[in-house]
């Protein structure tokens, strides 16, 4: 008889001795995470205490060492730094590391729920003070930074959505302002092909080569119209509902109905997007706020661009524009207690005005904390000021969407209604029923698992988080 237990235990052996392998070799720096090093000694003669940060952005590695570099020769903690910038399976490395009791002793973070399940996160409101954390008052959603009173990492950057367009392409068709409807963005987009046609030129396009097609302006649209729903879910009855993507699926099948699509868009991912909106070939799309970057560097172009808040199915604004800020920094449970002093003494550092404020300017990300926005000048990139944090930009509290989605049987949400646009061959209130009620079963049997302590809120409304990241 095989011993298959055998076998998956040397797999799972194979497997580690890998990652521990990436672990020294995939990152920019090597170092090692011991306390002390023999000949590291601070200006007092007494042994530098060493902690390890691990990262995974790449975008701004450079920016970032020389902050660390400035730290450990400036701090008067007798503090050094060692930053790793991983190249690739980070949350694999990270998951290795706690296992064999090498983890950093600050990290950047990853999935929040299995960070905390697994005990990751040291309790960051054991350790840092109250006037600290004042810093980010408001902000601290629950699944998201905090779980059952305790605060596990804190925010940072942003991505935020919105209407990207042609400004010459929207003036040639008669408009001087963007569309701040669901019906003006759809006959804007038929007008911009109507003239354009003949040249390659279409009014939309989405990257439908996957389910970011439909979430992008999904997202951004739907949770801006509701007052009570993000993802699909409803945080009052806390249930999910998909009725709030009604008006934009609606729309963008509209605009499929119309011929305002761009050809191949079924098929179009997001760079050879950027690339026909780069040479002028399209009118609008949504997308976050990395695109002034893209348009840098990646796709320079000539064309007059701009963005705007997305439109709603009638203007209004019941709640606000999703803000993909998931957490930034973490502190290591496993850390020793001098270890974790270091890293508060460092987090601090990160997080200081001038830092924050510097890296805004820069252009290499967007703050979600009103101190930083306050302070900040214009950051040094053409087309970011639309991007700019506005009263109609807002952190959501998390959802059960993943968990359940674990859970479903059939289609997922964002592929069901990927379909309808592309093909319209179905109802879409017997769409939006069948979602309802499918979602219902995987969500119930998630809970009955544990597998999600998200209930409902009746007391919640989107437009109390209106104005907590910019005006």
């Amino acid at each position: 008889m095989k011993n298959n237990g055998f076998k998956k235990r040397s797999s799972l052996l194979y497997s580690l001795i890998a990652v521990m392998l990436l672990l020294g070799a995939c990152s920019t720096n090597n170092g090692s995470n011991s306390t002390s090093e023999e000949g590291s000694q601070g200006t007092d003669g007494t042994a530098k205490t060493k902690i390890a940060y691990w990262t995974i952005d790449r975008h701004d590695m450079d920016y970032m060492q020389e902050q660390v570099d400035k730290y450990n020769a400036t701090n008067t903690d007798n503090i050094e730094v060692e930053m790793k910038v991983m190249a690739d399976n980070y949350n694999q490395a990270i998951e290795v590391a706690f296992a064999s009791n090498q983890a950093p002793d600050i990290f950047r973070s990853g999935d929040f729920q299995t960070y905390v399940s697994k005990g990751y996160y040291a309790q960051l409101d054991t350790l840092l003070s109250e006037e600290f954390l004042a810093k980010f008052d408001g902000l601290l959603v629950e699944d998201i930074y905090t779980k059952e009173g305790h605060v596990y990492t804190l925010p940072n950057s942003g991505q935020f959505w919105r209407l990207l367009y042609n400004v010459d392409l929207l003036e040639k068709a008669g408009y001087t302002e963007p569309p701040a409807t669901l019906d003006e963005m759809v006959e804007i987009a038929k007008k911009i092909t109507e003239q354009g046609k003949s040249e390659g030129i279409y009014g939309f396009a989405s990257n439908f080569k996957n389910s970011s097609g439909f979430t992008r302006p999904a997202f951004a649209s739907g949770s801006l119209s509701s007052e009570n729903s993000h993802e699909g879910y409803n945080y009052q009855t806390g249930e999910f509902d998909f009725g709030m993507y009604k008006d934009i699926a609606q729309a963008m099948r509209q605009m499929k109905e119309d011929g305002s699509m761009i050809p191949g868009t079924e098929s179009l991912d997001i760079d050879p997007l950027r690339a026909q909106f780069a040479q002028g070939k399209i009118g609008m799309y949504v997308n976050h706020s990395s695109e002034p970057a893209v348009y840098a560097s990646q796709f320079p172009t000539d064309i007059r661009w701009a963005s705007a808040i997305v439109p709603t199915k009638d203007g209004v604004k019941n709640g606000v524009t999703w803000v993909n800020a998931g957490g930034y920094i973490g502190i290591s449970a496993q850390s020793d207690e001098d270890k974790q002093q270091a890293a508060v003494k460092f987090l601090e550092y990160l997080y200081t005005t001038e830092l924050r404020t510097e890296y805004q300017e820069l252009g290499l990300g967007l703050s979600v904390l009103p101190y930083v926005n306050e302070a900040a000048g214009q950051p040094e990139l053409a087309g970011i000021e639309g991007f700019m944090p506005t009263q109609y930009d807002g952190i959501f509290p998390a959802t059960p969407l993943s968990v359940t989605e674990t859970k479903l049987e059939g289609k997922n949400a964002s592929d069901t209604f990927t379909e309808y646009i592309l093909t319209g061959n179905q109802d879409l209130d017997t769409i939006i029923e069948d979602l309802n009620s499918r979602y219902a079963k995987a969500l119930a049997a998630a809970r009955a698992e544990g597998l999600t302590s998200i209930q409902a809120d009746p007391s919640f409304n989107s437009k109390s988080l209106q104005g907590t990241l910019g005006q």
